[in-house]
């Protein structure tokens, strides 16, 4: 028989439908306002956490949702956003330093659902709301810290080798270059031995020469091949800490991406804190050890008479005092931290944990310099905005304050605190900065949007309306232009959309505006197809064709003319998504899956119905 499908076939389109459906329900539920509650290393969300948390909210007579745990932590459910803000505030409170209390939307689907895997696809930030930046990374600022950590390490090298120098500095180009290396030594074999040594061990380095009547000078200046990999590890290593720091905010479904060469899109979906979070992503905080100056005097040095070797600096309750230039460690070599209160004090403390190469440094620094002052450098990068006429102008400004200062009693191995916080609050923000990594270059926030809820849920409106207007459209269309063949074609629409909304959400994909448009775009192209189909079959029946025959051979002959559409159209998607950014990929990812389920509804899904309808009957007319 011409028109009937084996059983399996029939099957093959059965399962695509259930499991279409089941995967497309999710979306149909929305969300519920929650707490996200994460523990900081050294605590625990377990079972006991969340009695915790339904005693203070019992206590505060909030009625959450539902309360459950998750891979994250603890989720808290509420029925509206107010109860969810009030107990923001009670929770942190309560739960102290060693946790993350993050605002969310979590999905409200049922058990049942979930326990397949089912999940509703993520909306993007202009569905969603939340918070857009786009950052730019102080490319000038990542090239002079690499010239610094060349300055000692070179310092450290000669020393180690027993060449002798006289001064190592870093000096501005005339050009206005990104710098350079001044060494200084007593003659010319000297400058020679240090040049050939620095040479053999960083091969990212050039070499100038210059003499006067007393000294002879090594300029030591970065590669172009040097200096371009620093800006691309500065930049690759900023998005790595951006998005180690989204984790501890405890953001779901962010994005984190490069733009151009020096610029970095940091997208924040259902982020309701925006403060914070900008507080957090700009942050450029750090930590120095360095030892304390005890030979000279700090007022001297405030006068202007500042030994060699060493550097002014100022505690926070303003007293001066003098460190030496060379870092026994930096908070490079720091894998955990997490805040606390010290045991003696009962002050604010953050509890720092090494990495291997760091343990033994400090180890051997400390062992050095047991019965000797040490103090602990706070460095961090502000960003001054001042109005000049109609402009704003940014200025960076560098604050470094000595936070801790303490005698080394006895050798420090991986693991130490540092106190002299002021707050609780502040140890908690350090530790999470700490944690999640510095900064290899300071980021400014060039560009800030923020997209409210309320406007998120009217682009949800006006997507969702654009779909079903233009679906609507078609249908009746189809309905009133091919008749019968117009309803199974509308069946296959239906199912198509279930279906894009179904991979969608199976691929966790994020919808955007322009993805939405990409859906309504495959709507048209899909009805497209039946068209070109039922065309056929009508030009068959005008030319004298039985009926059976002219429906095999408008759905064999058209499918050659469908199938090279589509795939140009799908090859073009293709190259929307591997060349384009944010929007454009949005767009191209429902495009592409729209083509295929296009392609599988209206050929094999339509032909399946009427097989269904007219392949087992003699007929003389069709509803076309």
């Amino acid at each position: 028989m011409l028109n009937q499908y084996p059983l399996w076939k029939y099957l093959l389109i059965l399962v695509v439908v259930v499991v279409g459906g089941i995967y497309a329900l999710p979306n149909l539920y929305g969300e519920d306002p929650a707490l996200q509650i994460s523990a900081t290393r050294g605590a625990s969300a377990d079972q006991s956490t969340v009695s915790r948390v339904e005693a203070i909210l019992d206590e505060a007579g909030l009625k959450p949702k539902r309360i459950e745990r998750d891979a994250r932590g603890i989720l808290v459910r509420f029925h509206n956003t107010e109860d969810q803000l009030k107990a923001q505030d009670l929770v942190r409170d309560a739960l102290g330093q060693n946790y993350v209390v993050a605002l969310n939307l979590a999905p409200a689907t049922p058990e049942w659902l979930r326990a397949l895997n089912a999940k509703p696809m993520y909306l993007g930030l202009d569905l969603r709301g939340g918070v857009h930046f786009l950052m730019e990374v102080d490319m000038e600022a990542a090239v002079k810290q690499a010239l610094e950590r060349y300055k000692s390490d070179a310092r450290s090298l000669l020393r180690e080798n027993k060449v002798r120098y006289l001064s190592i500095r870093l000096e501005q180009d005339a050009d206005g270059g990104p710098g350079h290396l001044r060494l200084k030594f007593r003659d010319a074999a000297k400058r020679d031995q240090a040049r050939k040594l620095l040479r053999k061990e960083f091969s990212g380095l050039q070499f100038r020469e210059q003499e006067d009547e007393r000294y002879a000078y090594l300029l030591v200046s970065l590669s172009p091949q040097e200096i371009a990999e620093v800006k691309k590890f500065a930049l690759q290593q900023n998005i790595t800490t951006l998005r180690n720091r989204v984790n501890e905010l405890g953001v779901a479904e962010p994005l984190i991406q490069q733009q151009g060469v020096d610029r970095i899109v940091v997208q924040l979906p259902g982020v309701q804190d925006t403060a914070r979070a900008k507080e957090i992503l700009g942050a450029t905080a750090t930590l120095e050890f360095r030892m304390v100056d005890e030979e000279h005097s700090a007022l001297s040095a405030v006068k202007g008479r500042v030994p060699p070797g060493s550097k002014l600096y100022y505690e926070r309750n303003g007293e001066p005092i003098l460190l030496k230039n060379q870092v026994m460690l930096t908070g490079d070599y720091i894998v955990d931290a997490s805040s606390g209160l010290d045991a003696q004090t009962g002050s604010p403390a953050v509890f720092i944990s090494l990495d291997s190469k760091g343990g033994r440094i400090f180890t051997q620094a400390t062992k050095e310099n047991v019965g000797k002052l040490m103090a602990v450098v706070f460095i961090e990068t502000k960003i001054d905005r001042r109005k000049v006429g109609d402009k704003v102008v940014r200025t960076k400004r560098k604050v470094e304050e000595v936070i801790n200062v303490a005698r080394i009693r006895e050798r420090l191995g991986s693991r130490f605190q540092i106190t002299g916080l002021d707050s609780t609050e502040e140890a908690r923000d350090l530790a999470l900065l700490l944690r999640a990594g510095a900064l290899a270059a300071p980021v400014d926030i060039v560009e800030e949007r923020t997209v409210g809820p309320s406007l998120g849920q009217e682009n949800i409106d006006q997507g969702f309306l654009s779909v079903m207007t233009g679906f609507a459209l078609v249908l009746v269309f189809m309905a009133l232009y091919y008749k019968g063949f117009g309803l199974i074609a509308n069946l296959a629409l239906t199912l198509n959309l279930v279906l894009i909304v179904a991979i969608l959400s199976m691929l966790q994909a994020t919808l955007t505006l322009p993805g939405i448009a990409g859906i309504v775009l495959t709507v048209g192209m899909a009805v497209d197809a039946n068209v070109l189909i039922f065309e056929r079959i009508r030009e068959e029946l005008r030319n004298g064709v039985g009926v059976q025959t002219a429906i095999d051979a408008g759905y064999s002959k058209a499918v050659s003319t469908i199938a090279d559409a589509n795939i140009t159209t799908l090859i073009a998607a293709v190259v929307l998504f591997a060349l384009g950014t944010g929007p454009i990929k949005g767009f191209a990812v429902t495009l592409s899956i729209g083509i295929l389920t296009s392609m599988f509804t209206a050929i094999m899904g339509t032909r399946a119905v009427v097989n269904l309808v007219y392949g087992r009957r003699r007929t003389k007319h069709l509803s076309i």
